[in-house]
């Protein structure tokens, strides 16, 4: 990395409104570009895709590597969003827990199913490995729990109430997406799917092992 980018790197990233909106565009334009072009796309071409400058892209993300990071948090997080998140932040107030995120896993589950850029990114990210090992270490640097703030979060609220007994977010949060979701990414690596029915069975048995993993031991039946 030279020397203007590890600067960058140093410096807070921009933020307010117009901030924000510019960080959208630079993360849809690199999305289609990584997908379309892999990894060895110019920052140059993603800022022109933005519609930013090039010190722009750099002010925000710091490098190329740390960009790619971003899309590819940003798509494993979308089915967070809307209904999906609502449910996760709601999980800390409703009165049965099991079924609260039993619904929520199935929701989650099904929006992730149906997010073509998790599996589209991942093998890029599978494809140019070997040739960019920097791109396995930024993702290994941010960790689960800082991929997956919402999730955490309410994992951390929960033991906090204690309503779960959890040692460690960031293991608990990486368990969860084992049970929950890595099966259907695995599986959509081979070009295959898990269907509906063995899905609803991996999000109860998922959700029945979670939480004998973590509910206290005097609340337990």
């Amino acid at each position: 990395m030279n020397s203007a980018n590890s600067a960058s790197v140093s410096k807070q990233p921009p933020a307010g409104p117009r901030a924000e909106a510019k960080r959208r565009a630079i993360v849809t334009a690199a999305r289609e570009l990584f997908l379309r072009e892999g990894f060895e796309v110019s920052v140059d071409a993603i800022a022109v895709a933005a519609g930013v400058s090039k010190v722009t892209v750099y002010n925000h993300f710091g490098s190329k590597e740390a960009l790619f990071i971003g899309v590819v948090k940003d798509s494993l997080d979308a089915p967070l969003g809307g209904e999906a998140v609502s449910a996760i932040d709601r999980l800390a107030e409703a009165d049965d827990l099991r079924e609260a995120l039993t619904d929520t896993a199935r929701a989650w589950v099904h929006s992730t199913r149906a997010n073509p850029d998790v599996l589209a990114l991942r093998n890029v990210v599978g494809r140019e490995l070997h040739r960019f090992p920097e791109l396995g270490a930024v993702w290994h640097q941010a960790g689960p729990e800082g991929h997956h703030p919402a999730v955490a979060n309410t994992l951390r609220h929960l033991a906090d109430q204690g309503r779960l007994d959890i040692p460690d977010i960031e293991v608990a949060t990486l368990q969860l997406y084992s049970l929950l979701l890595f099966p259907h990414l695995v599986f959509s690596t081979y070009g295959t799917t898990i269907d509906d029915d063995l899905t609803d069975r991996l999000v109860a048995g998922g959700v029945d092992m979670f939480l004998g993993q973590y509910t206290p031991r005097a609340a337990k039946p």
